[in-house]
């Protein structure tokens, strides 16, 4: 984990932590800008609403909080279905590292991810960044890479068809992109940075997949194992100006083990009960379903206190 993450937000996770039992509690989330920063502000507004008393505790990604939340350090984190099992397990490039201790407290709305370019640039479709200069490396988000290559899988492509330009991280990317170096950049729909971008270069195109098809589907399965796709209608999101059918992936929210069962039953009731909250807050969860809060998780398990709310209200 970060050094500089572990030393800025120990004492405030652990402050999170010991309130527990009062009901004060933290989610640990990327950095403003990102998705998960917003969908966190959300949940916290949905928190407060149903008696908990929340606060949100950026870093740069969850690879670097996962761990923290993990061993108690704060009580909540939100992250994608796919990046929490591969915690869990050590697969991928948490390197044997296993975080055991992670409980998945709710699904949320899936996350819709784009590559964008610009709108009145002749880029068209995935293919045509073939040579290209594209953001690469993400040395402080280990997701986005298997999620670029998921993307390149259904134009044929791989990361070696573009000229890479190393970046920290998707907000880094964007950055990188409004300062002319690369000519698109991938990120989540919904977040404030590709409304920032979209208005800085004079409007987006959110480019999606090249191949809808059931073989492209499970090419890029082969690089990102809880991916499905998922069609948004002309003018839903910035850059999106057509019909277009993109990468999509469940999202949680998460904690530990240790978590007071009382107090992750209080967060799963508040999401339930305030869903308009959070689509106040944040547009993006008009999506949200309460009724499918309950999702698959694969190897994640959900903790004891969200179950208990999920019998109560009929969700099997």
């Amino acid at each position: 984990m970060n050094a500089l993450f572990t030393n800025a937000a120990l004492a405030i996770g652990l402050i999170a932590g010991t309130a527990a039992s009062a009901q004060n509690v933290g989610i640990a989330t990327s950095n403003p800008g990102s998705l998960f920063h917003n969908i966190a502000t959300a949940v916290a507004n949905a928190a407060n609403a149903g008696g908990l008393n929340t606060t949100i505790q950026p870093a740069t990604s969850p690879n670097q909080f996962i761990p923290f939340v993990n061993q108690g350090g704060i009580d909540f984190g939100v992250s994608n279905l796919q990046e929490v099992n591969y915690s869990i397990t050590g697969e991928a490039w948490w390197n044997g590292v296993e975080n055991p201790n992670i409980r998945v407290v709710a699904h949320l709305m899936p996350l819709v991810e784009a590559i964008f370019v610009r709108k009145d640039s002749d880029i068209m479709s995935v293919a045509d960044l073939n040579g290209q200069p594209m953001t690469d490396g993400y040395t402080a988000q280990n997701t986005i890479l298997p999620q670029l290559s998921a993307f390149y899988a259904t134009a044929g492509m791989t990361r070696d068809d573009v000229e890479k330009v190393s970046v920290a991280s998707v907000v880094a990317g964007a950055d990188a992109f409004m300062a002319g170096d690369t000519v698109g950049f991938i990120f989540a729909h919904g977040a404030g940075k590709v409304r920032e971008a979209d208005a800085a270069v004079g409007g987006l195109r959110a480019l999606g997949v090249d191949d809808d098809s059931d073989a492209a589907l499970a090419a890029a399965r082969e690089h990102w194992p809880t991916a499905f796709f998922l069609t948004l209608p002309e003018g839903r999101m910035p850059g999106v100006l057509e019909d277009t059918t993109y990468i999509a992936f469940p999202q949680v929210i998460f904690t530990h083990a240790d978590a007071p069962d009382d107090v992750v039953y209080a967060m799963a009731k508040a999401m339930y009960e305030n869903a308009q909250v959070m689509a106040d807050t944040f547009p993006p969860f008009r999506a949200f379903r309460p009724e499918n809060m309950r999702g698959n998780n694969g190897v994640s398990e959900f903790h004891p206190g969200a179950l208990k709310f999920f019998e109560e209200v009929g969700l099997n």
